[in-house]
């Protein structure tokens, strides 16, 4: 029996390695702790940052000019100067135009020569005509001479019936010959004053389209031929005409005071009164047109310029009237920083601070005095977001 003398030492257990094992798989377990709180605050500092970078989102609002008179407005519409007495003049004849005697800017009169055309052949045609109309009137008095002669024969019995109604006929027959020469000649007259451009009106020349030496039609310009050859305005007529939202219909009503500003002369207003509400919408637009018509203006209003127009709700006072524009912006649009008075542009996608000195309030506007220029855009509503520095976004 060999097996009870074997050795049995060999048999037993290691405990060592049983011992390490345990301490290993703490130690994996730590770093795997360890390296998800490192990913969980890179993660973290990584969506802070993407937190506070984040573009704050404004809107933008335009440092303008402004009377104080313009501080009781209940309503701005942006319009357009336009004649309401205005003519594309034209020829009624067809010819080639050899006389042009007015230019852009020059003043006429009504019924005034603007141009004349070529008209060689209507006088010809005048000449003929009148020269027929003198051979009826020749053959009128022989006619006349003969109808008599036959009617006192008639009556002593010395001649026929048929003879006295045939020189009757004839001396009627030249008399009406006389009035178709008289209505050839006037026709041919009328041709002949066709030739004649004249000013429908008093008005200024705005444009000219046609030149001396060109065509000219009436029944419109082709590549041939012009059709109008100057366009006239009545500069007496000049209203602004404004497209007020239909929303804000309302808030007009005929002869309401206005102040109208032309935008190339922002530091110069005008009296003006609501003089025509057009009683239908532009349903594109969703607006009404208005015509507001100046109490008074100067030789620099002209047909076409842009302007502003405040309707406002009581007459200004001349007082007010005469006071020059000043610059404002919303009251929202100015913040206060470290005890002085700021407002913010966007420069690179970032609100700029720039230092102000307010002055008067106007409503919901104050008065800048220093650190913007006329048509500088700033934030509108400078919040707390709002810093120097701050990205943001800029939204319709």
């Amino acid at each position: 029996m060999e097996t009870k003398h074997a050795d049995l030492s060999s048999l037993k257990i290691d405990r060592s390695e049983k011992s390490t094992a345990p301490k290993r798989k703490r130690t994996i377990t730590l770093i795997s702790v360890l390296g998800a709180v490192i990913i969980l605050v890179i993660l973290g500092y990584i969506g802070w940052n993407s937190f506070l970078s984040q573009a704050v989102e404004v809107k933008l609002t335009t440092a303008t000019l402004q009377s104080p008179a313009q501080t009781n407005a209940v309503l701005t519409a942006s319009g357009y100067v336009v004649a309401q007495r205005k003519a594309a003049v034209a020829s009624k004849g067809t010819g080639r135009l050899v006389f042009l005697g007015f230019v852009e800017g020059d003043q006429v009169k009504k019924n005034q020569i603007i141009a004349r055309l070529e008209d060689s052949d209507i006088r010809a045609q005048l000449e003929q005509a009148k020269a027929n109309q003198k051979l009826n009137e020749a053959n009128l008095k022989e006619a006349e001479n003969n109808y008599n002669r036959q009617k006192a024969l008639f009556q002593k019995g010395s001649t026929t019936k048929m003879e006295l109604d045939a020189a009757e006929t004839l001396y009627r027959r030249v008399l009406a010959s006389i009035e178709v020469a008289k209505a050839e000649v006037l026709a041919v007259e009328v041709a002949l004053e066709n030739t004649l451009i004249r000013a429908p009106f008093d008005g200024t020349i705005l444009t000219k389209t046609a030149d001396v030496g060109e065509i000219v039609a009436p029944l419109g310009a082709s590549i041939t031929s012009r059709g109008a050859v100057v366009t006239i305005a009545d500069m007496k007529s000049l209203q602004v005409e404004a497209d007020v939202s239909e929303s804000y219909i309302t808030k007009i009503t005929l002869n309401q005071e206005c102040e109208i500003v032309l935008d190339a002369y922002p530091e110069h207003s005008y009296p003006g009164f609501v003089a025509k509400i057009v009683p239908t919408a532009d349903r594109s637009k969703a607006t009404v047109m208005v015509k507001v018509g100046f109490k008074n203006y100067d030789k620099r209003v002209l047909p076409e310029m842009s302007a502003k127009v405040m309707f406002l709700s009581e007459p200004i006072k001349e007082s007010e009237r005469e006071e020059k524009p000043v610059l404002v912006i919303p009251f929202s649009a100015v913040a206060d920083r470290d005890g002085k008075k700021v407002a913010f542009v966007v420069r690179d996608d970032k609100a700029s601070e720039i230092a102000v000195t307010t002055g008067r309030e106007f409503g919901s506007y104050v008065e800048i005095k220093t650190g913007l220029a006329n048509g500088d855009k700033v934030i509108e509503k400078a919040t707390e977001q709002i810093k120097d520095g701050a990205k943001v976004k800029v939204i319709d």
